[in-house]
């Protein structure tokens, strides 16, 4: 009797857990105002207010990479997805992390980047350092009703938290661990972004440097926080989206499967090379930008393979004028291909084309 009352229980616990994980995917979809469980990753650099707009427009998050944009530029930005669009939109912001660093190893980074300078006809360049205008975005994302922030590189002040709620902006943090996951959640964020190793781009870690499957995190995190989860990295296709919700993802957010559409920003060699990718071309690097981040690889990783890296966003700022003039030039083996470990499986296409096929 004993061994009948147990199954028993089993079986209603397994059929309860699908109507307990879809309850908790209709109430963020609803907390978002979208249609589908789908975000649109904000990656900055790539993003168009076309691009944002076909987003949104489709039922998904459309989602502005605002972190290298001055507050202006900001609000410039979400102007003209708001003419395309009259869907909720979500703004990502970088929040600044305190750096220092000597003379001396500014120089010497400056220095390794000589030969690469030389490739372009540039012996020498002038470096601007960037200001964060984090604060000023944060006024403007209020001012224009953005319905939707999400952080990347650490969490905001608690007073920033405070004022953003009180405007009714939903709040999504970025995590790459369990731990960070628990911050976000303990600083009053709505929902978290867990970003697997697969992903392209930068790694979102503030707390150490974790390097985790999504399919591990997105598992153990789920276990771990009580606000809804949404995963990121190497979300290709419709199956592996499906896999990730039944693993307790309430939503997935998706970015190189995007990056060659129509209404993508990437520069056409960029997107070439996305199209033209190999299964395992991405490898992680930090010599374009001083942080973490996976792209394909070419010949400027190699060549800084053993070379001094200025710290994040001072190596960002010294290769800019490099990326740029490898851009006017036609020559893709100097530029930040950002992509992730399923960037052989990107497709052409407009943004609502290739979204369709995850959710047909």
């Amino acid at each position: 009797m004993d061994s009948i009352v147990s199954f028993t229980t089993s079986v209603a616990s397994i059929s309860y857990l699908p109507k307990r994980r879809e309850s908790a995917r209709m109430k963020l979809l609803e907390l978002l105002g979208i249609e589908h469980p789908i975000i649109q990753a904000p990656m900055a650099g790539v993003t168009t207010p076309e691009f944002v707009a076909a987003s949104s427009n489709f039922g998904v998050l459309g989602s502005i990479g605002a972190g290298y944009l001055s507050a202006d530029e900001t609000r410039e930005f979400i102007q003209a997805v708001k003419k395309r669009t009259e869907r909720p939109i979500a703004v990502n912001l970088f929040v600044p992390e305190e750096m220092q660093m000597e003379q001396e190893l500014y120089e010497e980074a400056y220095e390794a980047l000589q030969p690469i300078g030389a490739k372009l006809g540039m012996p020498l360049w002038d470096v601007t350092l960037s200001v964060s205008q984090f604060e000023q975005q944060l006024d403007v994302i209020i001012q224009e009703k953005v319905e939707v922030c999400s952080f990347t590189f650490g969490l905001p002040k608690p007073g920033d938290i405070k004022i953003l709620k009180e405007a009714g902006v939903q709040l999504i943090g970025t995590a790459t661990s369990v731990e960070e996951a628990l911050a976000v959640e303990k600083a009053g964020l709505d929902a978290v972004v867990v970003q697997g190793s697969e992903a392209g781009g930068h790694r979102g870690s503030f707390i150490g440097l974790p390097l985790i499957p999504l399919q591990t995190l997105l598992q153990d995190v789920a276990k771990a926080v009580s606000i809804p989860v949404i995963a990121a990295g190497g979300i290709a296709d419709a199956a592996r989206m499906n896999q990730m919700l039944t693993y307790g993802a309430q939503a997935v957010q998706i970015g190189t499967a995007l990056l060659a559409a129509r209404e993508s920003g990437a520069h056409p060699l960029y997107k070439q090379a996305v199209l033209r990718a190999q299964a395992g071309s991405t490898v992680l690097t930090d010599t374009f930008s001083g942080k973490m981040a996976r792209g394909i690889h070419n010949e400027f990783i190699e060549m800084m393979q053993n070379a001094r890296i200025a710290p994040y966003p001072v190596q960002n700022d010294l290769t800019k004028k490099i990326r740029s003039e490898a851009g006017k030039q036609g020559k893709p083996e100097f530029m930040s291909m950002w992509a992730g470990e399923q960037v052989h499986s990107t497709t052409e296409g407009t943004v609502e084309e290739i979204l369709r096929k995850f959710i047909s």
